[in-house]
């Protein structure tokens, strides 16, 4: 049998069977699932199991944990004075760990908001543990300690019913942020703050969808949120799981997406907040070692071919969507979760995606949770951050695919650094840029960005930074004049729409960079004495009128103007007209608008002949060189440019500026 994405893709053709295995361990797994559960939505309801629960049939609260190799299992906490041994656990008809606390004895100490932890006795020691299913954890302001808290539905008062995200599916202009890193203060910012003082600004500035990092619980602050100890509890730090739906709520209401920075890649490796260990063994969750050991994040890799592991983490996937109403996952680490050397190689030969080095029961779990989100809601969304190019990422499972919704085009950031970083702008290659940009599977959708997190960290520099460095400090008032931040606003505003006009399907910014914050993100840590100068987001720069950091966010959200209007990631790739290689001109079309750019350092060019695909007479929507963007008004936006017979527009191209005309209707 052979499948579609091989029909569409003719160099796969030798790879048929490969694929044909692919989708058939996949269904095989499928079928599994539905044997057992009836569904692979109801097998997601492990979270309604696991954990602490109140039982209205038997009206008390029931805990219960998976952990097949301990000895003996005590719940202890508040409710019991820490009692180490007074409350133990009994292992039930399916051989997971259970006690059951009757309301009549507990109804006034086990206590909304009351501390608990489980008491492991395992071949590792006696060790105090965080239930592996809690809902919300806590650390202790003086010991620094961190413990399971009891968190009794609050019947969240929604007004989202009528909310959908078919529509930002359609064309997802993602907005990145951390809740944390969200405020000017020099502190940590939160839910309420985030949903009060940033979601305005993210909704007028024309993007559709919030991609929300650090969400899930993690010990350590500055891991940015990827190295999570507890995977159902939304992280404390910033506030209550209602104040998180509130957030959601609110987003919903303004008709803005969100997603859920999903980390299912790796665990922390504590043994006192995480799941390593739990049970006594180093193969519970995870591998065993050295497999499951990923040493250059110093973390925990699961096993996916586990049953009670992929229940786990599938359920996971549920519970945000169900219980938070998240809209999708940004999934993290994909390329790691696929291959057993983790992508630690290069990928030149297409066997490396099918054989050698690849983790078939991770390809499995990846399918089996794009089936579950889509199941869950067709309007769901699912994004892979994937550097590999494994054809078939973002095409439908029945089509021989892995089912996600798009793929991060990691690729673009990367070359853009490396070009500001290696080659002088009398140095770049217009062939290259096209390629870099436009270089992607027909049938499988990308989300383009020209920055991330990832070039914001302390280490690395965010594109503003690369541009303009430390003149950003002491020469960015409107009223000075500096070529190099010149050179700075020209090339910023033009990298971002050539990226999201040409370069995917959606696109993605992250917060701040479209004014062009000008410093890195460094966590409070000891190298840099617990500072949080730079976990915060400057805001006043943007909002004053004295700065040059306003034409940068005009430019920024005039652009997605007329990427909403006119659809253009929504609609198919783009066709190139005209690349001049000396010249430094690269022309395209795309969603029936022109886009232009003249990337030379210094000649401008008058008369230049601009082909087009048809007749009539066409005007400028959008130019890079308008004063209120912090350019030189070098052309007259009120002309309009009829094509000469051969299908030519005669323009002036200024240096460095980027362009978009549309045809006038007759």
């Amino acid at each position: 049998m052979t499948l579609p994405i091989v029909k569409d893709e003719p160099w796969l053709e030798d790879y048929a069977k490969d694929i044909y295995n692919r989708y058939e361990r996949f269904t095989n797994a499928l079928r599994e699932i539905e044997n057992e559960a009836g569904s692979i939505l109801e097998f997601a309801r492990a979270y309604e199991y696991y954990g602490i629960h109140f039982e209205k049939l038997r009206n008390g609260w029931v805990y219960r944990e998976w952990a097949p190799k301990a000895d003996t299992l005590y719940l202890m906490g508040d409710f019991n004075q820490w009692d180490r041994s007074s409350h133990p656990l009994k292992r039930n008809h399916r051989g997971d760990w259970e006690i059951f606390l009757p309301y009549s004895t507990y109804k006034d100490r086990f206590l909304h908001g009351s501390k608990v932890k489980v008491h492991v006795v395992a071949e590792n020691g006696a060790l105090d543990r965080i239930p592996a299913y809690i809902l919300r954890v806590v650390q202790d302001e003086q010991t620094h300690d961190f413990a399971g808290q009891l968190w009794f539905d609050q019947d969240y008062p929604w007004t989202d019913q009528h909310f959908t995200s078919h529509q930002h599916k359609k064309q997802p202009l993602i907005y990145e942020c951390h809740v944390g890193m969200a405020l000017e203060k020099a502190g940590v910012g939160t839910y309420l703050e985030f949903a009060d003082q940033i979601l305005p600004h993210i909704k007028a500035s024309g993007y559709n969808t919030i991609q929300m990092m650090a969400v899930m619980e993690h010990p350590y602050y500055g891991s940015f949120g990827y190295h999570v100890s507890n995977f159902f509890a939304a992280s404390s730090r910033f506030g209550t799981p209602e104040e998180l739906k509130y957030l959601i709520n609110k987003a919903h209401d303004m008709g803005l997406a969100v997603i859920m920075d999903i980390v299912h890649s790796h665990a922390v490796k504590n043994i006192n907040e995480g799941l390593n260990e739990f049970d006594g063994s180093s193969h519970q969750y995870f591998h065993p070692e050295p497999r499951g050991y990923h040493e250059g994040w110093d973390s925990k890799l699961f096993d996916y071919g586990k049953w009670e592991v992929k229940q786990f983490l599938l359920s996971n996937i549920r519970f945000w969507l169900e219980e938070y109403h998240f809209d999708g996952f940004r999934f993290d680490g994909v390329t790691s979760i696929l291959y057993l050397h983790h992508g630690h190689t290069d990928f030149d030969h297409i066997d490396k995606y099918f054989n050698d080095g690849v983790d078939y029961d991770a390809v499995i779990y990846l399918q089996l949770a794009n089936k579950l989100i889509h199941a869950f809601g067709a309007d769901k969304i699912s994004i892979a951050e994937e550097v590999s190019g494994m054809p078939g990422m973002c095409r439908t499972i029945e089509d021989g695919g892995l089912g996600f919704d798009f793929r991060l085009a990691m690729g673009i950031p990367d070359y853009w650094i490396k070009t500001l970083k290696h080659k002088p702008d009398e140095h770049w290659d217009m062939f290259e840029l096209w390629h870099e940009l436009s270089n992607r599977p027909q049938k499988e959708r990308t989300i383009a960005y020209a920055e991330s997190h990832d070039q914001a960290l302390v280490g690395d520099k965010s594109l503003a930074f690369w541009l303009m460095d430390k003149e950003m400090y002491f020469s960015m008032g409107i009223a000075q004049e500096n070529l190099v931040v010149d050179r700075g606003i020209a090339l910023h505003k033009m990298i971002r729409l050539i990226t999201i006009a040409l370069g995917g399907e959606g696109y993605l910014n992250f917060i701040g960079n479209e004014f062009g914050h000008p410093e890195w993100v460094d966590f409070p840590r000891e190298g840099n004495e617990w500072s949080y100068q730079y976990a915060r987001r400057q805001w006043s720069l943007m909002h004053n009128s004295e700065l040059k950091y306003q034409y940068l966010a005009n430019w920024d959200k005039e652009m997605l103007v007329i990427i909403n209007q006119y659809q253009v990631c929504n609609s198919p790739h783009a066709i190139q007209r005209y690349v001049d290689v000396e010249k430094k001109i690269l022309i395209f079309e795309r969603a029936d608008l022109i886009f232009i750019f003249n990337f030379n350092p210094s000649e401008s060019y008058f008369g230049y002949e601009v082909p087009v695909a048809q007749s009539g007479s066409f005007e400028i929507i959008l130019n890079s060189d308008d004063n209120k963007f912090g350019g030189f008004e070098r052309i007259d936006k009120q002309l309009n440019y009829t094509a000469t017979q051969e299908n030519c527009l005669l323009m002036y191209l200024p240096s460095r500026v980027g362009i978009i005309l549309k045809k006038v209707k007759s």
